[in-house]
């Protein structure tokens, strides 16, 4: 292909430059878009002109083939087939070549979006000579390395960026992974083999290695190393062929040198030289070489299995993890990225039917869709300076109004330790009454004096409760089976108030409450060992806030008094504290004169018979009554038993009798007809029948 005219057949023929880089939007690239596809023809001397013809705006390839004759009159053999595409190139430059197909995707991964530039045909077609080009020739370098170049010269026009690029390449061989610079000194051979693993972010090659280049001949240099590591073969087909799938890939990060701006974009281009597809009765392959085209023959067809899955948009499953080579390619396929499909074909007859095949693939990836979009990410280093600067700007301006407004210098810096003790003394003396109010500074001190309005309130409840449960012992009202119990003990009526208060004796005695009958003594259905501590019967007797505390349990517990071994005070000082008390007002039923109580329990059929007459007598009452109606069905029971024996004995006199009459009638020879007419008989008279 002659390189100096490749300008003049694009400036006369039709056009495949794309829009201008500067009026790319990232506004048009949110919207979905279709695969674009090219067709690239292998220049040969012996062109099927007959049967190969291109469209008159070189966007559609023609094939035509004659029909087999020997297949008789009746022939229904298709002969022709029309390819619609988005550009054919034939007799094309690699510049041409790359302007048209690679330049304006490598331009948008600078702005953010991924990209795919994939090569695909026949073996021998020109796909690795597409991708890299040759050595020899300076103009025959291929797409990717005019990539690289295109990159960092766009870096160049940029200094408002920095910009970081990075480059891997991996190789896929017999459905192996293996990575094409790790022949490096300074990488080295992986231990633990690679393995491709997906994550929100997406796929990516676990234990490929990741090389920063900072120019572009390091970015050559890598090249050069990763291509004199490919594994290639010789057929007739081809001296040179590719015996692997090799994704080359660039990886694009720009960050803004403005500081005050912590967005940054990220990208990567995949360049993809896959291995060609081979017929084994045309290359003649044989032993490894044969099986690397098994090998190579099979993942092509998982790719088209997926690409007619994608293509077809009732289908909800995408068989991506069929093989490696689809599988890495799955943010490629129908991803977000910008997408672009070479395939290589021949153009001579010999090769049609490869040929069709290739195009059928360009065809079925031209259904396929991908939603291009920006990968955006924020800096989180510059995110925290810009708030710290942002933060001390609006101190300053509060500053500003603070002093304006004549108040005094006001702190907005979060409160230490020392304040925020300062605010809980103010909030206790507020309580206390011997604080008026408390000044309010900002919003800060305002939230902090509401929390420790909260810290003081659940320190009180905490002094609170732990003082009840010193005196008492605590029940929830909702456990049934503790009220039950407690109630049952005599020291809760049903309402679920205390039953009296204490006697100071250890035992679950007490005063009857006022709802009881006059003139009758209260006492518990059963004592207990432990039921009031010393302390809970002098503060009991003696302060009024055990009363405040015995009210406490009608709200959310029952209060048990309880009781230690070993902590009785002397009588005499419970005397005394007992005389000290204040007389109450005597219209008061509560603080009637109560009779004194005896010192010790009664015994137990005392309290006993004392409870069936007085809490009991209710329940003393029905159990009576249902002694006597039991005892009078038992009466009758044993009655009708002594009549049923009866009636049993004088059955069995019966057929004694009927037995014996029978007996005497057989001897007599008289008919056993007449002793069953007189069995009836037996059953309906409760007497013998008389002797015939």
């Amino acid at each position: 292909m002659d390189e100096e005219a490749a300008p003049k057949r694009d400036k006369n023929g039709p056009k495949f430059h794309c829009l201008p880089h500067s009026t790319q939007g990232s506004a048009r690239m949110g919207t979905r878009k279709k695969v674009h596809t090219f067709v690239r023809v292998k220049p040969t001397d012996d062109f099927a002109h007959e049967m190969i013809k291109y469209g008159d705006d070189n966007k559609s390839i023609d094939i035509h083939l004659k029909k087999d004759t020997r297949r008789g009159v009746v022939n229904n053999q298709q002969t022709d087939w029309s390819f619609k595409l988005d550009g054919v190139l034939h007799n094309a430059s690699q510049d041409l070549v790359y302007e048209t197909v690679a330049k304006d995707v490598v331009a948008q991964a600078l702005d953010g979006y991924n990209g795919t530039i994939m090569c695909y045909g026949q073996t021998g077609a020109g796909k690795t000579y597409t991708m890299t080009g040759t050595t020899e020739n300076y103009k025959h370098r291929g797409i990717l390395p005019r990539a690289l170049q295109q990159v960092f010269r766009m870096i160049e026009e940029r200094p408002t960026h920095a910009i970081t690029v990075r480059v891997s390449y991996l190789e896929i061989y017999n459905e192996s992974l293996f990575d094409l610079l790790s022949t490096l000194p300074y990488v080295g051979p992986s231990v633990t083999p690679m393995t491709i693993v997906e994550n929100p972010q997406g796929v990516f090659i676990k234990g490929l290695s990741v090389h920063l280049t900072s120019q572009e001949e390091d970015a050559f240099s890598l090249l050069f190393e990763g291509e004199t590591n490919r594994i290639i073969a010789s057929h007739t087909m081809n001296k040179n062929s590719s015996r692997s799938h090799c994704i080359f890939t660039i990886y694009v990060e720009a960050h803004s040198r403005t500081l005050s701006d912590e967005k940054y974009i990220t990208s990567k281009i995949n360049l993809v030289d896959l291995a060609g597809s081979e017929r084994l009765g045309k290359s003649g392959s044989e032993g490894r070489v044969l099986k690397e085209a098994t090998y190579i023959n099979k993942s092509l067809s998982f790719l088209e299995q997926a690409i007619i899955a994608l293509g077809d948009q009732k289908r909800e499953h995408v068989p991506f993890r069929q093989c490696k080579l689809t599988h890495a390619l799955k943010d490629s396929l129908g991803g977000n990225c910008n997408m672009v499909l070479l395939t290589n074909i021949y153009g001579e007859a010999a090769q049609l039917e490869e040929t069709l095949s290739s195009l059928r693939f360009a065809s079925r990836m031209k259904l396929v869709t991908t939603e291009p979009a920006i990968n955006e990410k924020y800096d989180a280093e510059r995110m925290v300076k810009n708030l710290e600067k942002e933060l001390a700007l609006l101190k300053q301006e509060l500053a500003i109004h603070d002093s304006l407004a004549n108040r005094t210098l006001v702190n907005y810096d979060p409160m230490d330790e020392i304040q925020i003790a300062e605010i809980n003394s103010q909030v206790r003396r507020y309580l206390e009454g011997t604080l008026d109010e408390i000044d309010i500074i900002n919003l800060r001190q305002i939230q902090e004096v509401f929390n420790q309005f909260r810290v003081v309130l659940s320190q009180q409840e905490q002094e609170v409760e732990s003082a009840l449960r010193r005196k008492y012992t605590l029940i929830d009202k909702n456990d049934f089976a503790a009220i039950s119990a407690v109630q049952k003990a005599g020291l809760v009526d049903v309402d679920g108030h205390l039953v009296g208060e204490p006697d100071g004796q250890g035992f679950g005695l007490g005063v009857t409450p006022f709802s009881a009958k006059p003139g009758k003594k209260s006492k518990s259905k059963k004592t207990f060992k432990e039921q009031l501590s010393s302390s809970a019967r002098k503060e009991g007797a003696s302060s009024p806030v055990s009363g405040k505390e015995l009210d406490v349990s009608t709200s959310k517990t029952q209060l048990t008094p309880s009781s230690k071994e070993g902590d009785v005070k002397d009588m005499t000082i419970r005397e005394r504290e007992t005389s000290s008390l204040e007389p109450l007002p005597s219209d008061s039923p509560k603080e009637e004169l109560r009779p004194p109580r005896p010192s010790t329990p009664p015994p137990k059929p005392v309290a006993f018979e004392d409870f069936k007459n007085e809490r009991g007598s209710e329940i003393n009452r029905i159990f009576k009554e249902n002694k006597s109606i039991l005892n009078e069905r038992r009466k009758r029971a044993s009655e009708t038993t002594q009549r049923i024996n009866a009636i049993k004995r004088e059955m069995d006199v019966t057929k004694e009798a009927l037995n014996f009459q029978k007996s005497l009638r057989e001897k007599q020879g008289q008919v056993d007809h007449v002793t069953a007419r007189h069995v009836p008989c037996s059953f309906t008279s409760r007497r013998a029948p008389p002797d015939s």
